[in-house]
């Protein structure tokens, strides 16, 4: 069943269960209202009655108000409590005894006296002065008021049979606007499961659906993405891989047909190691990176001191400054403390200096320092910094900057910041080369 009538059915069940209920108990509730009403009026027609022949007559015997009352179109007792007898002005004396037999009289606090299988209401008053103990009883049949009863939930359930036609194609129209978006939206995700991205088109929807559209829009643009990605990277690693082996396949078959003399067969072995180095290089980083990003394992986070990480950093790093004449300045305010997998922090920051000695001219700076809740870690230095159409692309692997090695140098410095719940960025410095800036949120 689809989603619109399994909605439309459920709020059918659910409309129909709270239209019986209140249906029952209106009903319930209709006939004690219809009987008090009833009570009432048959009270002020009597109070009336007995004011009128408590001022126009002194004798207030059973047998003189019989006659005063049988032009009065009720159906009414005359009961006296004190002699214990009825009479009834306007209903035959069968009728009279019948009651009398029937019902006890004597009980003035019940409502409802029967007859000949049929219900009255009744309401008393009491004639002046009480101690004649002379009262009107006043009657309607039950039926009267159940005939009535009957009329209005009749006419209440016509009101809720439209009105429930009226919610229910109101639900249709509801329900169809709510689970339209959502089968286009599935047209989308099919789109997704065939990679057709470029056919993606946005959906017109509201509140949560909106939200999840977005979701949905935004994981179709990451997997594109992911995907392009995968793709350089094969073409990328491909060739990376590629060179070094056509250049060892090249000595190598040279040195076995004895084409080189033994001074060109020493230089080309020397090439040869040279490039199985760098191989050895290029494929121990796409493990590690591989390593990084499917396995949570490899990282062992603990709380770390960044002044003791920026320390091993610099020491690493002095050679290099120094067989380059490059100036490394350093600072770093207070001790602030990250969790993260120190040996891996290290990695990632060595990366990221070496990349700023490699590219700067003259200067490198590296500076740590707390703001707020956050730690930020600044990489700059004065070099030629990167092309703008290469920010967007230069943590992805294999992709190079001008100078660079392996191009996977930065993909594992990010890979490691980003496991540590961290961010990275790149732009452009003040020194005039590139900014390297990581953020780390405290919690």
């Amino acid at each position: 069943m689809k989603l619109q009538s399994q909605l439309n059915a459920a709020f059918t069940a659910l409309l129909f269960v709270i239209m019986a209920v209140t249906g029952y108990v209106i009903y319930s509730l209709i006939l004690d209202l219809l009987i008090q009403d009833e009570q009432r009026q048959l009270k002020q027609k009597g109070d009336l009655i007995v004011d009128v022949l408590n001022d126009q007559y002194e004798s207030t015997s059973v047998s003189n108000l019989n006659k005063l009352l049988e032009d009065q179109g009720l159906q009414m007792f005359i009961y006296d409590r004190n002699q214990h007898v009825a009479a009834s002005p306007t209903l035959p004396d069968s009728v009279v005894s019948g009651f009398f037999k029937k019902n006890d009289f004597a009980d003035a606090d019940k409502t409802l006296w029967e007859y000949n299988g049929a219900k009255f209401v009744t309401s008393r008053i009491i004639f002046t002065p009480e101690s004649t103990g002379v009262e009107l009883i006043l009657l309607t049949p039950l039926s009267d008021l159940e005939l009535v009863q009957q009329s209005f939930i009749f006419r209440l359930l016509i009101v809720f049979f439209i009105g429930g036609a009226i919610a229910i194609i109101l639900s249709y129209f509801l329900t169809r606007k709510l689970v339209t978006p959502l089968s286009q939206l599935k047209k989308q995700l099919k789109k997704i499961e065939k990679r057709q991205f470029r056919s993606i088109k946005r959906i017109k929807a509201t509140g949560e659906i909106k939200e999840v559209e977005q979701s949905v829009y935004d994981m179709a643009q990451e997997l594109e993405r992911y995907i392009n990605s995968q793709q350089t990277f094969f073409q990328n690693a491909s060739h990376e891989l590629k060179t070094p082996l056509m250049t060892i396949q090249g000595y190598a078959e040279g040195i076995r047909d004895h084409i080189f003399d033994a001074k060109e067969e020493e230089k080309g072995l020397d090439v040869m190691v040279t490039e199985v180095k760098r191989l050895k290089k290029i494929i121990n980083e796409m493990i590690l990176l591989a390593k990084l990003d499917s396995e949570p394992d490899v990282y062992t986070p603990e709380k770390i001191q960044l002044k003791q990480v920026m320390e091993q950093v610099v020491d690493r790093a002095l050679p290099i400054v120094n067989e380059k004449g490059i100036e490394l300045k350093h600072t770093i305010q207070g001790s602030p403390e990250i969790v993260a997998d120190g040996e891996k922090m290290l990695r990632a920051l060595l990366n990221l200096t070496f990349n700023a000695i490699r590219h700067a001219h003259a200067t490198v700076h590296f500076d740590i320092k707390k703001e707020n809740k956050k730690i930020l870690i600044v990489i700059e230095d004065d070099g030629e910094g990167v092309s703008e159409n290469l920010i967007p692309h230069i943590f992805h692997r294999f992709v190079k900057g001008k100078g660079g090695e392996t191009g996977l140098g930065l993909a594992i410095a990010r890979a490691i910041i980003e496991q540590s719940n961290g961010k990275i960025s790149v732009h452009r410095s003040k020194l005039g080369g590139a900014r390297f800036e990581i953020v780390f949120t405290l919690k």
